[in-house]
């Protein structure tokens, strides 16, 4: 049954759509990102290369990020609900089937392909959700959900290196199987709801006209260029922290650390933006920037210490723009159009996904270390914040750029100077 409101109700059965985030966060990206722990595991089974093995991440991560439409498509179909129950379903038995994998082509189907899809009709569909639950508190609810991301990780790291070693990572996928299933009580948690301007008319499914807008254009090639660096220390840290010759579990505590400052920051990073002090839209030029600029620095590191120091400063900035991009994300195109806004921006975010971990892979293989990987991971996230300066009004005020809400005449949240009280529309905004 659907709740049917004016306006987004920014509590209520909300805060339970922000447990279904968590969740998902937890079992899609927070797994994603540590299953890095088992890349020397990989590398060694199937005697193959660096950049060979990162194409099962890099698979997965694309997948989950291209096939997002079909997952918000679904949702508006035939419920949220079931969609999230499905993902739920088949990501488990990707991870089932991928644990009796002799090939890494049976890799790339089950972990990469599979599971990836399933992670789409799971992940999407909730975030596209719990937006639209939540207004003035918006930041904030997404911050506790995108903490689910870095907990997890942060538990699973050091979790998945104990399995490893005494299961193997055979037995550590079919552990992890088992707790991605948990996916099915997301989905449970999930109640729709019907709001004042929702788009009704026929051909609105998969919504393809988000990208005639300026601002959306601007922010999904924006995401598709950092998603291209944006994950490499996920997939390398622990592969990175033995080159320095750390033991296995010294080098998972990169990843742990990492993990724990990312989920810290995005709650952190949620409250100061709701606080509107500074416009969100250079907030996220200046957080992107210090992501771009943490990973660049990654290679200096030398110790266990000052290994664990950058990780810490890349979570931090990395979490901290997470959460400001997802509250971002429904200002640009208003509260009724942003499940498809997710969906069809973690589709444009899948190519750089793709060529992120396999790019730095390969430039492991060919200079023997992870300094070139890092540099050129940096790089397209600071490329990222220069494409987000083309975001309307990020040097002028809303009403200076012409940019006005495109049902009511109001500015656009996101452009308006912090100052500004105008309500947000349940509408789109032509921006």
């Amino acid at each position: 049954m659907s709740l049917t409101l004016e306006e987004p109700p920014d509590g209520g059965w909300g805060w339970l759509v922000v447990l279904s985030g968590f969740l998902a966060n937890s079992l899609t990206y927070g797994v994603l990102r540590s299953l890095g722990i088992l890349f020397e595991d990989l590398v060694e089974a199937f005697d193959a290369s660096a950049a060979q093995v990162s194409w099962v991440t890099a698979i997965a991560l694309a997948t989950e990020q291209f096939a997002s439409p079909i997952g918000t498509a679904a949702s508006k179909r035939y419920g949220t609900r079931p969609v999230v129950v499905a993902g739920g379903f088949l990501s488990s038995l990707g991870l089932l089937w991928a644990s009796f994998s002799t090939s890494l082509l049976q890799l790339y189907l089950t972990l990469g392909f599979l599971t990836g899809f399933g992670w789409a009709l799971a992940f999407a569909p909730v975030m596209g959700t719990l937006a639209r639950y939540f207004s003035s508190r918006r930041s904030v609810a997404m911050g506790l959900a995108l903490m689910g991301n870095g907990l997890s990780s942060f538990a699973l790291s050091p979790l998945l290196r104990l399995l490893a070693e005494s299961l193997a990572w055979r037995g550590a996928l079919l552990v992890t199987s088992a707790l991605v299933l948990h996916l099915v009580v997301c989905g449970a948690l999930i109640r729709p709801l019907a709001l004042r301007g929702d788009r009704l008319e026929p051909g609105s499914l998969f919504d393809w006209g988000l990208f005639t807008q300026r601002g959306f254009g601007a922010f999904s090639f924006g995401t598709a260029l950092l998603a291209a660096g944006y994950f490499t220390p996920y997939v390398h840290l622990e592969p990175y922290g033995r080159a320095l010759g750390l033991d296995p579990y010294k080098a998972a505590t990169l990843v742990s650390v990492a993990a724990l400052s990312d989920a810290l920051a995005r709650l952190l990073a949620g409250c100061f933006a709701d606080c509107r002090l500074v416009r969100p839209a250079r907030l996220l030029v200046l957080l992107n920037s210090l992501t771009g600029c943490s990973l660049l620095l990654l290679p200096l590191a030398s110790s266990h210490i000052g290994s664990l120091l950058l990780a810490l400063l890349y979570g931090l900035s990395a979490g901290s723009f997470a959460t400001v991009a997802f509250g971002v994300l429904p200002e640009i195109v208003g509260v009724a159009r942003v499940v498809n806004a997710t969906g069809l921006c973690l589709m444009v975010m899948s190519v750089g996904g793709l060529l992120g971990p396999p790019l730095s892979g390969f430039l492991r293989d060919v200079t023997g270390n992870f300094t070139v990987s890092f540099l050129a991971g940096g790089t397209f996230i600071l490329s990222a914040s220069l494409v987000f300066l083309a975001l309307p009004s990020f040097f002028a005020g809303c009403r200076a750029c012409g940019c006005e809400g495109a049902t009511h005449g109001e500015p656009n949240v996101l452009l308006a100077p912090p100052s500004a009280s105008a309500p947000l529309s349940s509408n789109s905004s032509e921006i």
